[in-house]
């Protein structure tokens, strides 16, 4: 049975709420989106047959600013996903610090099946279906799973088409001459980097010891950047995979090299000097540290107790579960939760967004430093409140997340008054 990802997210809020003593109103309001929209999605084949696609948005909470959250193509989305996703995008813009609420959508729909005329199609007529409910002041969606600039550059031009004026703001992760940001697509990555470099930094002075080996899950963009990352930088990257398997190399695998065998034979899998292993072997493997950068609910109650890594970098949504993570608790992993490691995204979103609205454009090492300015203080409190209330990252993740919007919900309510 896997386990319903709404549920999770659930579980993970009350454990939360106990933590900060939360509002009992606010956290009522937290535990249903504000909007769910729910669609059909016609779309004309090539072969001239139609088809009708089931589409979803589901804008959960805008205390903080506009819905903000991505939209994925993927054969198995489903209205409990979309919800839990809309949940953490609330939180995780929360723990960011960036004024946008969270939402998430998404087509059921295996993208790799349709032609590139064909997606198009799929993207202009949710478009048109989702119109009156985005915007830049509204609702602001993203690439996410199989979504891409190129879907995203379609949005802003049917939206156009519809409202009969031109938004770049009315979604992010676009291609750079379409109003996209610079560093947009290393951003991901970027911020869990520089949470693992203030873990590294604080080991080596509490224990005089360098954290060296990592294994990443998942070769997309955020674990091929991350893996590129770690390796400039004198990390020992031992392990990565891909949907068709992984390889391993305890003396370290040369990440460059990686990336042209997977260029060529559209997988990691047989590089050379490699051994082969499993998804589901990486994740048990003897490492500092482990980066699930795949699909969610990959460390779970039947493996967690196999894990070896002394940290998770969670660059996925999802990966750990919450009986996984009393698991890990108990055995001294230290999980940086996917809400603080993979908020590197929407923070560079946000600054796309705001790029758009104010008609600027910042250079990448704007974007980066902007970036870091932002995460390594938001990780820094996530570790000193996990510390005082002795309690795992991502419940201090989530109580500070929930100690900003319940800052937001009563200053709301006092405007209301």
């Amino acid at each position: 049975m896997m386990n319903n990802p709404f549920e999770n997210a659930m579980q993970q809020l009350e454990k939360a709420a106990k933590v900060v003593d939360l509002n009992n109103d606010v956290f009522e309001r937290l535990k249903k989106p504000d909007k769910i929209i729910q669609m059909k999605v016609p779309v004309e084949m090539d072969n001239g047959e139609s088809k009708v696609f089931e589409g979803y948005r589901v804008q959960y909470n805008n205390w903080a600013g506009p819905y903000k959250g991505g939209l994925r193509f993927y054969p198995s989305v489903d209205l409990d996903e979309v919800k839990a996703l809309s949940f953490w995008m609330t939180i995780k813009c929360a723990v960011a610090g960036i004024p946008m609420g969270g939402g998430k959508g998404g087509i059921t729909v295996n993208p790799k099946e349709l032609s590139e005329s064909e997606l198009e199609k799929l993207t202009r007529s949710f478009t048109r279906e989702l119109a009156d409910d985005i915007g830049q002041k509204i609702d602001v969606p993203a690439p996410d799973v199989y979504t891409t600039s190129q879907i995203m550059d379609w949005i802003v031009d049917e939206y156009a088409k519809v409202k009969g004026e031109k938004d770049l703001a009315v979604v992010t992760g676009k291609s750079l001459d379409n109003g996209g940001s610079k560093g947009r697509d290393r951003a991901t990555a970027m911020g869990g980097f520089f949470i693992l470099e203030e873990i590294r930094k604080q080991e080596s002075e509490k224990a005089n010891k360098q954290l060296e080996t990592v294994a990443i899950q998942g070769f997309g963009n955020a674990g091929n950047v991350m893996a590129s990352l770690c390796y400039e930088k004198g990390y020992k990257v031992v392990a990565v995979s891909d949907s068709k398997g992984g390889i391993y190399n305890s003396e370290g695998l040369a990440i460059n090299k990686v990336l042209e065998h997977k260029q060529s034979t559209g997988s990691v899998s047989g590089f050379e000097g490699s051994k082969s292993v499993s998804n589901e072997e990486l994740l048990e493997l003897d490492v500092d540290v482990l980066v699930p950068a795949a699909l969610e609910n990959q460390i779970t109650g039947e493996n967690a107790d196999k894990i070896k890594a002394k940290y998770i970098i969670e660059l996925a949504n999802g990966p750990v579960t919450p009986e996984a993570d009393a698991i890990l608790a108990k055995n001294g992993v230290k999980s940086v939760p996917d809400v603080l490691a993979n908020s590197g995204g929407v923070t560079v979103s946000y600054f796309e967004w705001k790029q758009n609205v104010d008609n600027d454009y910042w250079e990448e090492e704007v974007v980066l430093s902007k970036l870091k300015e932002l995460i390594v203080p938001a990780f820094n409190k996530v570790w000193k409140i996990s510390e005082e209330k002795q309690t795992d990252l991502r419940t201090a993740a989530f109580a500070l997340a929930l100690e900003r919007l319940q800052d937001l919900w009563y200053t709301i309510s006092k405007q209301e008054k």
